[in-house]
């Protein structure tokens, strides 16, 4: 735990509530939404996962940093975190993979961190109160000025738009069967990975890539990627699967998810603290099975907007929210929460082998 002798930043939350700790990675000040995350392991994939693109990280795990960073584990080239909290952070790793400091690449990419604050009483006060900004400031800073800091930050619509590539890319794998197009609202390198394994090419294009643009390049399928932000922030990107449906198998994943149920018709709602980490069940509708699963959202679908072509395939076990839907008849399917999952859990990367069946026309 850092010494407080030694604090030199704070946590301010809009309600006031101040937390004293010592900083790392950038010194720089960042006003942003504050969601806690229950992960034990996989800090480097959180920081550099897109969807967490203008949002504060709190760590329920209490070290943090440990094992340092790898260049082969980043979700994406530029990390887009807003912040991180922690309740210790370690800066001398022991893995021998490791090429960096957590601290360093906070630094190199802008990204505020603090430490030695009670994180299981922040956690708490997130989960009793639900979501708020925040904001990680100089330990002298007046909390007045710092709540007009937040006050004077607007709310970013634009986190898809930032973070999506700017030109169609490849990922390409030897002896490939199939050509997925993948919609690059904020897509993990993971997820990539994950379809190459399977024999696919892959050919990533910017958020707003129109669904004629996409069905001249001839696809076996299409995956609607995650991202950051909400589902009413990318229209283009609803109107885009409204025009591929039926017409080839389209996987989407988060906020491809929600960005599919919207396509359909359905209303999403925002959760009083989201859902974030590696250890949330899911039940799966169709085969009775529990799958440990990894989720980084703050929405969710309206189970009562839901089209009759629409089923249900997938709840949360703990409190019943939507995970999954599926239309067979457009060959159309998506899930909440990340079936890609790196460092794990694994439970659910079969999902990818539905895609794969449905491309196979099975």
């Amino acid at each position: 735990m850092a010494d407080k002798m030694n604090f030199n930043r704070k946590l301010v939350l809009e309600d006031g509530s101040v937390y004293p700790g010592r900083g790392f990675g950038a010194n720089v000040e960042r006003a942003c939404e504050l969601f806690f995350n229950t992960a034990v392991v996989g800090y480097q994939e959180m920081v550099s996962d897109p969807s967490c693109t203008d949002m504060i990280a709190v760590m329920t795990y209490p070290l943090i940093g440990n094992y340092g960073i790898t260049d082969e584990d980043f979700e994406s080239k530029v990390p887009t975190l807003g912040g991180l909290v922690v309740s210790e952070y370690n800066d001398q790793p022991s893995n021998f993979r490791y090429t960096k400091t957590l601290s360093e690449v906070m630094e190199d990419s802008g990204i505020p961190g603090i430490e030695g604050i009670d994180t299981r009483a922040l956690t708490r006060r997130i989960r009793d109160n639900g979501v708020c900004r925040a904001i990680i400031v100089d330990i002298d800073m007046h909390t007045e000025e710092a709540l007009e800091k937040i006050a004077c930050t607007p709310i970013p619509h634009d986190q898809v738009m930032r973070v999506s590539c700017r030109k169609k890319w490849y990922s390409r794998t030897a002896n490939h069967k199939y050509n997925v197009v993948a919609v690059d609202c904020g897509i993990k390198n993971s997820i990539i990975r994950a379809l190459n394994e399977r024999g696919c090419n892959v050919t990533v294009v910017p958020w707003n890539t129109t669904a004629y643009e996409i069905l001249k390049m001839k696809p076996d399928g299409v995956l609607i990627s995650n991202g950051p932000g909400s589902s009413d922030d990318v229209k283009p990107v609803v109107e885009t699967v409204q025009e591929l449906r039926g017409k080839v198998p389209v996987f989407g994943i988060s906020l491809g998810h929600l960005i599919i149920a919207k396509a359909y018709g359905a209303t999403t709602t925002k959760l009083k603290f989201g859902h974030h980490g590696g250890n949330h069940p899911v039940k799966n509708l169709e085969t009775g099975r529990i799958e440990i699963t990894s989720q980084g959202h703050a929405c969710v679908v309206n189970p009562d907007s839901i089209a009759d072509t629409m089923t249900v395939t997938h709840i949360n076990v703990i409190d019943n929210t939507i995970e999954g839907l599926s239309c067979p008849a457009d060959r159309v399917f998506s899930v909440q929460y990340h079936p890609e999952s790196n460092p794990g859990p694994q439970d659910s990367d079969y999902l990818f082998d539905k895609f794969i069946a449905l491309m196979k026309g099975e």
